[in-house]
C-alpha cells in the first residue's frame, strides 16, 4: 500500500480487520512502525474507525519515501504485518502549520515557536464545549471560526468531549453523532470523533492551533485512570498527526462539584493527584509526534505543581474570574512562574473571561492581557461567558451542578464582545516588533507594578530597540527610566481600546536617562512605546 503526503501535513489510510471481535475497541491494539528516510523510527497508534476498519494517521517533515509496518497484539492477517509507503513531498500551499510546522517550546523556555524556530504568538479563545452540537456543524462552528481567524487568533482551547461543569456524559456533551463514549464508559462512539475530526480540520486549515483538553480533572473520578488512557490514546491517534497541543486535563487538582471530595481539596489531590503524572507519561510514551504538553490547574497553582514537571513543555495559569479583585493574584501568579527554573513558556490559559458573573468587561480584558504578557507570558488565552458553554436562544447551556448558572449571554451575542477585538489588537502592536525576545523591565517605569501596588504601569521590550509601556487608567506614570545614551528613541502612545497611534515625537532624556512623557490624550488605560530606528518588523507581521 502507497499513500501520498505532503511535509507536515497529514494522511491517513484504513486497514479491515480479517476477523469479527466482539469489542474492537477494548480486544485490539493496533499500531504502524513507521521508518523515515533519516532512520527515524516512529511507533504510531491506530484508532477503531467503527465495525471492522482502523485507521492510521501520520505526518512528518521529512521529504522522501517512509516505509511502515503494523503490529498487531491479535492474529489477524487483516491487521498484523501489514506493510507500505508514505512518500512524502514538499509543501507548497501558504499555511503557516505546515509552512514551519508545529508548536513547541523554544530552547531557552521563553516563548513558543514552530518546529522550524520561527516564532509563534498564542492567543488564544476559549471554546470548552466547541464540539457540543449547541455549536452547529458547519454554519456555527465556521462563523465563530472565521472571526476569530480574521482577528487573528492563533489558538483554540477546547475539551475532548469529557466536558466541565456537568456530570458524566451528561446530554450536553452531545454532537450531532451522539456521546463520545458510550454508558459506563464501555467504549468510545466512532461516530462522535468522525464529527469532530470536521472541526479540528477546519482550524488547522485556517492556521489555527487546536490546543486540546483531554478532559475535566474530575474524569478520572468517573471514568477511572485506565480508561482516560484509553481515552487519550484514542485522541493521540485521532489528533497527534495535526500541529495540535495537549492539555493532559482541565481543572486538574478540582473534585466534582457534587463529590465527598469537595471542600477536601488535599485529600482529593493526595488520591487522584498521582494518576495525573502517570497519564501525562503516558501521554509521552504514546505520542510518537511529541507534541506540546501542559496541563490546566486549579486555584493559585500553576500547572507545574500539578504533575510531573518533566512531562509540560508549557505552563499554563488559572487566575479568577472576580473582575478587578483578580488582577493581584494574576500578576503574582504570571511573575512567579515566568521566574520559576528551568524556564517553561507561560500562557494564562484562563482568566476574567468577559461578561461573567455580570461583570469582567473589555477594560478587564485589556488590564489582564497587557499585564501578563509584559510581566514575562509568552501570549495570552481570552475567553467569554456564553461562549465556553456555547449557550443558543433554543438551547441555553443551564445550570452547573450546584444549582446555578454562570450567565445566560447566548455565543451569538457573546462573540461580539469587544474585549476579543481589542486583545487582537495588542497582538498586532506586539507583531510589530521582535516580541519573542522581549523581557519584563519593571524598572523602567516611575511608579511601576509591584505585589503590593499592582495597578501601576508594567514595561518590556528590548534595551536599545524598543520599550512597551502599559498605563492602567489612573495609574500615574511618571517617568521612563533608564533610558540609554545615544539611543534616538521616538514614542507614541497606542490606544488598546480602538488601535490607533498617537505620536509623541523624539525622546529627549535628561542626562540620568529619565524621561517625562506627556500625559495621554484623554482618560484611559494606554499602551506608551519607545522605538528606535529599525525596531519595527512591520504593521502587523505575521509571527
Amino acid at each position: 500500500m502507497r499513500v501520498y503526503a505532503q511535509r507536515n501535513r497529514m494522511t491517513e489510510w484504513s486497514l479491515t480487520s480479517g476477523r469479527h471481535y466482539a469489542d474492537p475497541f477494548n480486544d485490539v491494539c493496533l499500531d504502524a512502525v513507521v521508518v523515515a528516510p533519516s532512520g527515524a523510527e516512529l511507533r504510531v497508534p491506530a484508532f477503531w474507525a467503527g465495525d471492522n476498519a482502523w485507521r492510521l494517521r501520520y505526518t512528518s517533515p521529512e521529504v522522501g519515501s517512509h516505509h511502515w509496518r503494523t503490529e498487531c497484539d491479535q492474529e489477524d492477517t487483516g491487521l498484523h504485518g501489514r506493510e507500505g509507503l508514505v512518500e512524502v513531498t514538499d509543501y507548497t500551499g501558504g499555511n503557516p502549520l505546515y509552512m514551519h510546522g508545529p508548536v513547541r517550546s523554544s530552547a531557552d523556555g521563553t516563548h513558543l515557536e514552530h518546529a522550524d524556530g520561527t516564532p509563534f504568538l498564542w492567543l488564544a479563545d476559549t471554546w470548552w464545549m466547541g464540539f457540543a452540537r449547541r455549536l452547529r456543524w458547519p454554519e456555527d462552528f465556521q462563523r465563530l471560526c472565521a472571526d476569530r481567524a480574521q482577528k487573528g487568533f492563533s489558538v483554540i482551547q477546547i475539551v475532548a468531549g469529557l466536558y466541565p461543569d456537568m456530570p458524566a456524559l451528561d446530554p450536553r456533551c452531545e454532537n450531532e453523532a451522539g456521546q463520545p463514549w458510550e454508558p459506563e464508559f464501555a467504549r468510545v462512539n466512532p461516530a462522535y470523533w468522525d464529527a469532530a475530526d470536521l472541526r479540528v480540520q477546519w482550524l488547522v486549515d485556517r492556521g489555527i492551533v487546536p490546543a486540546v483538553v483531554g478532559c475535566w480533572g474530575y474524569y478520572v473520578e468517573f471514568a477511572g485512570e485506565e480508561t482516560l488512557k484509553k481515552h487519550w490514546r484514542y485522541i493521540i491517534a485521532r489528533w497527534g498527526a495535526l500541529p495540535v497541543v495537549w492539555c493532559l486535563c482541565g481543572e486538574a487538582m478540582m473534585p466534582y462539584y457534587l463529590s465527598d471530595y469537595w471542600g477536601r481539596w488535599a485529600d482529593y489531590a493526595a488520591e487522584y493527584g498521582p494518576a495525573w503524572a502517570r497519564i501525562g507519561r503516558f501521554v509521552r510514551d504514546t505520542d510518537p509526534f511529541r507534541r506540546a504538553t501542559c496541563i490546566h490547574p486549579t486555584g493559585d497553582r500553576g500547572g507545574r505543581d500539578m504533575t510531573d514537571d518533566a512531562l509540560l513543555d508549557l505552563e499554563w495559569l488559572q487566575t479568577g474570574h472576580s473582575d478587578r479583585h483578580s488582577f493581584p493574584a494574576t500578576v503574582r501568579l504570571v511573575r512567579d512562574s515566568v521566574a520559576r527554573l528551568p524556564r517553561k513558556p507561560v500562557i494564562n490559559s484562563e482568566v476574567a473571561y468577559e461578561g461573567i458573573l455580570g461583570a469582567n468587561g473589555a477594560d478587564v480584558q485589556r488590564l489582564m492581557f497587557w499585564s501578563c504578557v509584559l510581566s514575562g507570558a509568552c501570549g495570552h488565552t481570552y475567553g467569554a461567558n456564553g461562549i465556553w458553554q456555547m449557550s443558543t436562544p433554543s438551547e441555553p447551556y443551564g445550570s452547573s451542578p450546584h444549582g446555578s448558572s454562570w450567565g445566560e449571554t447566548v455565543w451569538e451575542e457573546a462573540h461580539r464582545l469587544p474585549g476579543s477585538g481589542q486583545l487582537a489588537l495588542g497582538k498586532r502592536l506586539l507583531e510589530r516588533y521582535r516580541w519573542w525576545e522581549f523581557e519584563p523591565h519593571p524598572e523602567w517605569a516611575t511608579p511601576h507594578s509591584t505585589q503590593e501596588t499592582p495597578n501601576a504601569p508594567f514595561a518590556a521590550g528590548i534595551p536599545g530597540e524598543v520599550r512597551v509601556l502599559y498605563i492602567p487608567l489612573f495609574s500615574g506614570l511618571q517617568a521612563v527610566e533608564g533610558i540609554e545614551p545615544g539611543t534616538p528613541y521616538s514614542a507614541y502612545y497606542f490606544n488598546p481600546k480602538d488601535g490607533y497611534d498617537r505620536y509623541v515625537g523624539p525622546v529627549e532624556p535628561e542626562a540620568s536617562g529619565r524621561w517625562a512623557p506627556p500625559p495621554p490624550p484623554v482618560f484611559l488605560d494606554w499602551v506608551l512605546v519607545l522605538e528606535a530606528d529599525g525596531a519595527r518588523r512591520g504593521p502587523s507581521a505575521s509571527g
